[in-house]
């Protein structure tokens, strides 16, 4: 079955990468094993070659790993010729550069991005010799300016957390490509239902599969895609002797998930709408932040890369912390906690939690304030959601 190409995406999802074993399953097989046996030292000797199929050890690939990585393949589209998934969001990140980099380059990423980002970009790489330049994501000239200093990689998150800004990807991409650099996209906040970063230029695409492509609260997993040369040339080999791997068991739940992440994503980008059009305007909300919303600062551009507006809300309430606090504390369904992507909603305070290691101005500078809120919009009822943030500000 030609399950990438020839089928439509909700059946690709069902069925992309599934390979039954010898007792016909109708769920894919689980294979809980750290490594693998050889009928002979000949076989051995040949596995280790590469000129014999087979697995060698769990550290470097598993079956049913490898049941995730072609189906999200699958979703992904064109561009994503091979995954590799990792134990965790930030693996896949921290590989995708590492294993691209050396003493004496030098990266170009927005100030915008994820705390634990940041802090490789600006604490880990200068240590091993890798300079890094930050601008402000939505400013070209910014990018075109940097990139006249050298690139080796682009980073980019788009959304952006937790104030989601845009940055074009295209537009990086031709800057960052014609000064030989690679792009490297976050494209975790849209989640591959909604974006689609290699037909904008994207090099390399990374995921926190923890949030969307889980969605359920589960599971650590990370993933990396990309054209196949570059991921064998660079990716594979960093991957199998570093160590990030993911677990069969946390895998299997992902393959298992991602036959209803459109589904999922969807719905959640419905509520969202519903949600960000209840708050809009209300008194005890000083700034609304929606991708889907027309006045969104960086509307266009989203409105271009993304085809729906996305599960996550950012919102400033009045009364700066003290407000937000007041306000997240009065909610009776939706949940505190720092995640996203989830079935169920949540909502955290950006200022002390993902992004407390900043400085004062740094938040400033990416307009994180005392009263900011990030909502991740769940599968509940949106009347129900709506209800609660209602009474919430009220509160």
């Amino acid at each position: 079955m030609n399950d990438r190409d020839s089928y439509r995406l909700a059946t690709r999802l069902v069925r992309a990468g599934q390979s039954r074993s010898q007792h016909k399953e109708t769920s894919e097989a689980l294979y809980l094993t750290s490594g693998f046996v050889y009928d002979s030292a000949e076989e051995a000797d040949a596995r280790f070659a590469g000129t014999a199929p087979g697995y060698l050890y769990g550290r470097y690939a598993n079956p049913t790993v490898r049941v995730f990585e072609e189906r999200l393949m699958a979703l992904e589209g064109a561009g994503a010729e091979e995954c590799l998934a990792t134990g965790s969001g930030m693996a896949a990140v921290t590989a995708a550069l590492l294993a691209n980099l050396k003493a004496g380059d030098r990266v170009i990423a927005p100030r915008a991005l994820f705390a634990s980002c940041l802090w490789i970009l600006d604490t880990l790489l200068p240590r091993f010799g890798v300079a890094v330049e930050l601008v402000d994501g939505g400013d070209l000239d910014q990018w075109r300016d940097a990139a006249k200093r050298g690139v080796t990689l682009a980073l980019i998150e788009t959304p952006a957390n937790p104030t989601l800004g845009a940055v074009d990807i295209k537009s990086v991409a031709d800057i960052a490509h014609a000064a030989g650099g690679l792009v490297i996209v976050d494209n975790v906040f849209a989640s591959p239902v909604l974006q689609k970063p290699f037909a904008h230029g994207a090099d390399l695409v990374v995921y926190s599969a923890t949030k969307h492509m889980d969605g359920q609260g589960r599971t650590l997993a990370g993933a990396i895609l990309g054209a196949k040369d570059l991921i064998d040339k660079h990716i594979r080999e960093f991957l199998r002797h570093t160590g990030p791997a993911i677990s069969p068991f946390n895998a299997w739940l992902l393959a298992k998930s991602l036959e209803t992440i459109e589904l999922r994503v969807n719905q959640q980008c419905r509520n969202a709408v519903r949600i960000a059009e209840a708050l809009a305007g209300h008194p005890r909300i000083e700034r609304l932040l929606y991708p889907g919303r027309a006045d969104h600062p960086d509307h266009a551009v989203h409105a271009r890369q993304m085809s729906a507006g996305g599960t996550l809300i950012a919102f400033d309430v009045a009364g700066g912390r003290a407000g937000a606090w007041r306000f997240m504390n009065a909610l009776q369904l939706i949940d505190i906690s720092n995640n996203l992507g989830d079935s169920k909603s949540l909502v955290t305070h950006p200022e002390t939690t993902t992004h407390r290691r900043l400085s004062d101005a740094d938040r400033a500078r990416i307009g994180i304030t005392g009263g900011g809120v990030r909502l991740s919009v769940g599968l509940e009822d949106a009347d129900d959601l709506i209800e609660d943030l209602l009474q919430a500000l009220d509160a």
